[in-house]
């Protein structure tokens, strides 16, 4: 039974999101993650295993989070993901910072950059500029609000998930809650 005052998603997903997966999915699963975090570099293959197996019935959403007092890069590489989405490659920069995880220095991202066809010099601009750095705010600040304490956290439908990381029981819990959607 749920209750209110369970941790909920505070800022409903919408269009200002990142989401990879129809709007019309049966369940969306939002992550609230660090670039730099390495238990968030070990949930990036459990979620893309999840987007795999559950296809068009899952739409995944991931919101900055970025721990600067933990992780030096994090900020710079959130900051990183939203230059490359302003060029439309966010998912390919956000797959290349999980990727690279231990090599977030703005060299890097610049090379990162390059790799995945940005213009170079908007993108240094950007970084430079700190052109994003509200925008990775609005989203950290969302999860405060919504009872993250730590990265990764994840909501499905709205709640906060506080069960293991692995694929089976995210897996489990992501199949039950589409049963119940389509009743």
């Amino acid at each position: 039974m749920r209750t209110q005052f369970e941790p909920r998603l505070r800022l409903p997903v919408g269009e200002r999101d990142h989401a990879r997966g129809p709007a019309t999915a049966l369940v969306t699963l939002v992550e609230s993650g660090d670039y730099e975090c390495p238990y968030c570099g070990a949930a990036y293959p459990v979620v893309e295993e999840l987007r795999q197996a559950f296809g068009d019935r899952l739409r995944f959403v991931f919101r900055h989070f970025p721990l600067a007092e933990m992780h030096p890069h994090a900020v710079d590489a959130a900051e990183a993901a939203e230059a490359a989405g302003a060029q439309q490659r966010f998912w390919e920069m956000h797959d290349t910072l999980y990727t690279h995880q231990r090599a977030l220095d703005d060299t890097h991202l610049v090379k990162y950059a390059s790799s995945i066809g940005l213009d170079p010099s908007q993108f240094r601009r950007a970084l430079a500029e700190n052109a994003y750095a509200e925008r990775v705010r609005e989203d950290f600040l969302s999860g405060v609000r919504s009872g993250v304490n730590g990265t990764p956290t994840f909501f499905v439908e709205g709640v906060r998930y506080d069960g293991p990381l692995d694929f089976d029981s995210l897996a489990a819990v992501l199949h039950d809650v589409a049963e119940q959607k389509r009743r």
